[in-house]
């Protein structure tokens, strides 16, 4: 994965952590604290995640189990089948949790790197300190919607497009890649579509 990639997820994380309202700027200092508390934020989540699918998969496997123990009693065929089905898409969604979760560890190793934390630091200077007009120029682009109406990390993906496009000249199709690559992961189908309809807006403001 590309350095401005990781800087981009990274930037994405630590916005969460900060309010999105008011007029306010952070020097560098306030944001590499602002930083250590993201990663030790995604530290805690990885640890969580990965003993919610170690705890699911032990559950999948009781699960098929027990199924195989009723195939010879008074249980039916159709019962045992559907237990075995129940099992399998948890164990699927496990394995799904677990692909996504495995790729944190990259992002926590490769924030020690010098080049990285100075890009996030400059993402998140760009962003909190010219966040009125960053926020009144991508409402342009929302037709009919205001951003304030958006989940948070939707909002935070918008701005991390914005600043690429404006601020880091960063070309406008590798932009809006990077920010969908980041709505798959983080925002949900509603989301997506939105994000997309609102980068091809903003293209032309």
């Amino acid at each position: 994965m590309h350095n401005r990639s990781l800087s981009r997820e990274l930037s994405l994380i630590s916005l969460g952590l900060i309010k999105d309202k008011g007029d306010f700027k952070l020097n560098k200092i306030q944001i590499e604290e602002i930083f250590e508390s993201a990663l030790d934020s995604l530290i805690n989540h990885c640890r969580e995640e990965l003993d919610n699918c170690e705890s699911d998969l032990e559950n999948a496997s009781q699960k098929i189990l027990d199924s195989e123990l009723q195939e010879g009693v008074n249980s039916s065929y159709s019962n045992v089948r559907d237990e075995l089905k129940k099992s399998l898409i948890k164990i699927e969604t496990v394995m799904n949790t677990l692909s996504i979760t495995l790729d944190f560890p990259k992002l926590i190793v490769s924030s020690c790197q010098i080049d990285i934390r100075d890009d996030v630091n400059q993402i998140i200077c760009n962003i909190i300190n010219n966040l009125k007009s960053i926020d009144s120029d991508i409402d342009q682009a929302m037709d009919g919607w205001r951003l304030k109406r958006l989940p948070r990390i939707d909002r935070d993906i918008l701005r991390l497009a914005y600043v690429d496009i404006n601020f880091l000249n960063t070309p406008v199709a590798v932009a809006c890649d990077e920010a969908v690559n980041l709505a798959n992961k983080y925002s949900d189908l509603q989301g997506r579509k939105f994000i997309n309809g609102v980068l091809r807006r903003l293209q032309t403001i």
